[in-house]
């Protein structure tokens, strides 16, 4: 499956140009912190806007760790995803491989990462918006570099072990990341009837 999206990603590696929606009306935004935007370059988009993909929008910051790592946060399920900073100009067209990555990880249907993968060839950057969010990847900061030493350089561990941290926003939901994923999941998986 990685293959058939990194093939797919090859044809369309940095998205359509221009500020406007993608060819098929789905765009990927990325709010990024001020310390992340120093290193990848300023917003493309203004602050109304919002993703429309299946996820929605992530938020995303840089962590100056030896190698220096991006952490991206998804806005409604708080899924954290970590993934090597540099090259820091191809971050946004990398991170749907990533994120790929993190959603078989978590057991994510197949036909959900591919409609995922497919919805953020398109992809904007813009300045964060929603404070809960940037708390929470501050808190994920916090977490991640005291797991770190448990977890030598396997972000992909680290970002798994990251999503069953409890957060307050999701309290009165699943509690956790990795559970509102699967919650996520099932309502966008085909009903088994």
């Amino acid at each position: 499956m990685l293959r058939r999206l990194k093939a797919e990603e090859d044809r369309h590696p940095g998205g359509a140009p221009g500020l406007g929606l993608g060819q098929d009306g789905r765009v990927l935004i990325v709010r990024a912190t001020k310390k992340l935007l120093d290193r990848i370059g300023p917003p493309s988009l203004g602050e109304g806007e919002h993703s429309t993909t299946l996820m929605g929008q992530w938020y995303a910051t840089a962590l100056f760790w030896k190698p220096q790592v991006a952490l991206f946060v998804n806005e409604p399920t708080l899924l954290p995803v970590l993934m090597p900073l540099a090259p820091a100009a191809t971050l946004l067209a990398r991170f749907p491989e990533q994120l790929a990555a993190v959603l078989a990880a978590h057991g994510t249907p197949d036909a959900v990462i591919d409609e995922e993968h497919r919805q953020m060839r398109d992809r904007r950057l813009a300045r964060t918006a929603n404070r809960s969010v940037v708390g929470i990847m501050n808190e994920f900061t916090f977490l991640a570099e005291s797991y770190r030493g448990d977890i030598p350089a396997d972000l992909l561990a680290l970002a798994m072990r990251l999503a069953t941290t409890p957060c307050s926003p999701l309290y009165s939901k699943h509690v956790s990341p990795d559970r509102e994923l699967a919650a996520l999941s099932r309502s966008f998986a085909p009903s088994a009837n």
